[in-house]
């Protein structure tokens, strides 16, 4: 039998079970292996000997939504589907609103139970509690996306790191450990399996087709887990010392399938976790662990964790207090966009996020400071850093990308510095220290303008 930590699921009603088959809403978690919310559907089913389906909802109507993420997106689901279908669990993908969509697949098919996966953000929080008041079966959340699941590690918003570190290494050992394997469905129903043809669905979608795909990363559950090889054997004995480093190719590239749910941060943590101690392992494993578990923390205890209102007070009144000091340079939005900013660096790590869907940590933090420095004022910044992180990054809304940016802009996370003009004592990052850290122009050089990066 297939069994998780209780800790992981939360109940969402407390509707007693009659009869139907078991439904796993598939919402953040996009993959058939390593994934807590498909182990539980799948015990639950065989325990009351009914059939699992997985459906998921494809809307294409929000803001900025265009082909680059989409096309990530959707040709990541091809394996998931194939894989599915040996396990016999039916596949049924949905287009519209998902919850309409989705009350409307329960009824059709009578389920009986549903599952559904995690997030911190408030459009996944908001759909899954939307739903309660509708359903007349019982409804479970789990969280597959995090090794120790955000509501058991703490209770509350963290300040920082190292208030997360110690409740997170406490529990660790408890929940670090292999995910339980699906097995071939034993209990079959009349639900048929359903195919689709990645290309023609792409192209249906109403979405912004001048944000191109990317070619430099394959998606799926099977590329992810050769990204994460790859790295392991070529570049993890320098990912320490090289990771902050901008001209350095020395960086997992994981990011894109942990955040479309193509590849589990807990599968990646027990693989790195077999390797030889190192500076490496601990910088990676902190990266991968408390750096992104904090973000989801962020995102799960604060509504307002894209917003001015989200800083700590010491953030607010001090960005408050220099609200009002003069801005050598400022930008539209157009401008920033387009990257035409006094400053070649700027502008090069721009062009990294625009042409290829991606930009170095070292960089995003640079950036997001400097459109502080040149926008009126701090909702601006955080608006315009925000709306250019989502539309092109391939990894855009994402708890690590707001986390960032409000880092970045808010000092979320982070402490009070010497104060500075516009700045205040929010920590502030220049040219000149980049120069200190890495060669500026040879970064401005690979990055420039439909620049052949050595990706």
């Amino acid at each position: 039998m297939l069994e998780l930590d209780t800790r992981r699921i939360k109940k969402l009603n407390n509707l007693n079970y009659s009869s139907g088959g078991v439904i796993y809403w598939m919402q953040r978690d996009r993959r058939s292996k390593n994934n807590w919310a498909l182990v539980h559907a799948q015990s639950l089913a065989i325990k009351l000997k009914v059939p699992l389906t997985v459906f998921y909802s494809l809307n294409g109507h929000f803001s900025d939504a265009n082909t680059r993420q989409y096309g990530f997106l959707i040709n990541g689901l091809i394996g998931t589907i194939k894989d599915l279908k040996k396990y016999k669990i039916p596949f049924h993908l949905r287009r519209g609103d998902a919850n309409y969509s989705l009350k409307k697949y329960i009824s059709e098919i009578k389920g009986g139970y549903l599952i559904t996966d995690f997030s911190p953000l408030r459009i996944y929080k908001q759909r899954t509690l939307d739903l309660v008041k509708d359903l007349k079966i019982p409804y479970e959340i789990v969280d597959a996306h995090n090794i120790i699941p955000t509501w058991v590690v703490s209770d509350k918003q963290e300040f920082a790191a190292h208030t997360i570190r110690r409740k997170i290494h406490l529990l660790l050992d408890e929940f670090l450990h292999p995910i339980p394997k699906i097995v071939p469905h034993p209990f079959s129903g009349k639900n048929k399996y359903e195919t689709f043809e990645p290309r023609a669905l792409l192209n249906d979608l109403k979405i912004d087709r001048n944000v191109q795909e990317i070619s430099w990363l394959d998606p799926g559950e099977k590329k992810g887990i050769k990204v994460l090889k790859n790295f392991m054997n070529n570049r993890f004995d320098f990912s320490g010392e090289l990771r902050n480093n901008p001209n350095e190719d020395n960086l997992s590239n994981l990011s894109p399938y942990i955040h479309f749910g193509q590849i589990s941060a807990q599968n990646i943590a027990m693989k790195i976790n077999e390797m030889e101690e190192s500076d490496g392992k601990k910088t990676f494993l902190e990266q991968l662990i408390v750096r992104r578990e904090l973000a989801e923390n962020f995102c799960y205890y604060n509504n307002d964790y894209d917003s001015f209102n989200g800083f700590h007070a010491w953030a607010k009144k001090t960005l408050n207090e220099h609200r009002a000091d003069e801005r050598e340079f400022l930008y539209s939005p157009a401008e920033f966009e387009n990257a035409e900013t006094h400053d070649d660096l700027w502008n090069a790590a721009q062009y990294q996020m625009v042409e290829k869907g991606k930009m170095h940590g070292f960089m995003r933090m640079y950036w997001a400071k400097k459109i502080l420095e040149w926008t009126p004022d701090p909702e601006v910044a955080l608006q315009t850093a925000i709306d250019l992180n989502d539309k092109y990054e391939l990894d855009g809304r994402d708890p690590n990308g707001y986390t960032g940016i409000a880092w970045s802009i808010g000092g979320i996370h982070d402490r009070p510095w010497f104060e500075r003009p516009v700045f205040g004592k929010v920590r502030f990052m220049n040219y000149n220290g980049c120069k200190r850290k890495f060669n500026v122009n040879d970064y401005i050089i690979n990055n420039a303008h439909n620049a052949q990066l050595s990706i």
